[in-house]
């Protein structure tokens, strides 16, 4: 069916408006931290700086630990994705193979887990920790976030496994595969999109999240670059808005180019062709 004009015109001023609407934060973050002091506080702002400078860039990295930062948040990141793609594969595989009432009742687990509210875990979580002795540590942190983003990776990974054909298995198992052999050899190398968002899935909510490291990390040398941002906010709530927004544009961009280089990879379709009839 095709559309008529007026519809497809209505589509795209939507579509334009749905881009505005999520464009807007980021555009004014940028127009932000490029302006002076002069006309962050001016009556009458304006999208694109008169009089662009680096200062705020140079005042913020005088003011905060932001490259340390940066970097525990980058290690807590990259070990909270890779530890919660290699646990949430095998265990996505065996739920999304055995149709049993424990595999159901895994996943239904798995939905219901994401209804919880960070304030009913952090508690249990920290008791746990402190049991451990990983209260102010990037490890201790890491185990917070694997356990927080394993569910929705277990099920996300779920469904990628079902799309595989079974047919490719049987067809390993006939020639002598186990099933390890088998998820190794065959499986994983054609879950590769799946993987790869889920991780970056991963990826993200460990580089932005907040409350977690806020409650469980306490020394400046062990805080996260989310949690370095609030020092920029004084004791009675006013912001320094230009190193504040400086710093804030600083850390977003990690997540915008990671998801810029392996965008392809997650839309690439490497099932296409698997099974020919």
């Amino acid at each position: 069916m095709r559309t008529s004009p007026p519809a497809r015109a209505g589509q795209y001023t939507a579509l334009l408006a749905y881009l505005v609407f999520l464009a807007f934060p980021f555009l004014w973050l940028v127009s932000t931290a490029f302006k002076p002091p002069r006309e962050l506080g001016s009556l009458h702002p304006t999208w694109i700086p008169k009089d662009p400078t680096l200062a705020n860039f140079r005042q913020a990295f005088d003011e905060q630990p932001l490259l340390h930062a940066a970097l525990n948040s980058l290690l807590a990141a990259l070990a909270a994705a890779v530890v919660a793609v290699l646990i949430a594969t095998p265990m996505a595989y065996v739920v999304a193979r055995r149709r049993t009432r424990l595999a159901k009742a895994v996943t239904g687990w798995v939905v219901v887990s994401q209804a919880f509210p960070f304030v009913l875990l952090i508690i249990p979580l920290f008791l746990v920790l402190k049991n451990l002795r990983l209260i102010n540590s990037v490890p201790g942190l890491v185990l917070v976030y694997v356990v927080w983003a394993l569910p929705f990776a277990l099920w996300m990974l779920a469904g990628y496994v079902r799309a595989v054909p079974p047919e490719l298995e049987e067809a390993a198992a006939v020639d002598g595969a186990g099933r390890v052999r088998t998820l190794v050899s065959v499986t994983v190398p054609l879950l590769a999109p799946g993987i790869v968002a889920t991780a970056l899935f991963a990826f993200i909510t460990a580089w932005n999240e907040f409350f977690f490291a806020l409650v469980l990390l306490k020394t400046p040398e062990k805080q996260t670059l989310p949690v370095i941002l609030t020092h920029f906010i004084g004791a009675e709530g006013v912001a320094d808005l230009g190193p504040l927004a400086a710093a804030a544009f600083l850390a977003t961009l990690p997540s915008l180019v990671v998801f810029a280089l392996i965008q392809r990879r997650i839309t690439g379709g490497m099932l296409t062709g698997a099974v020919k009839s």
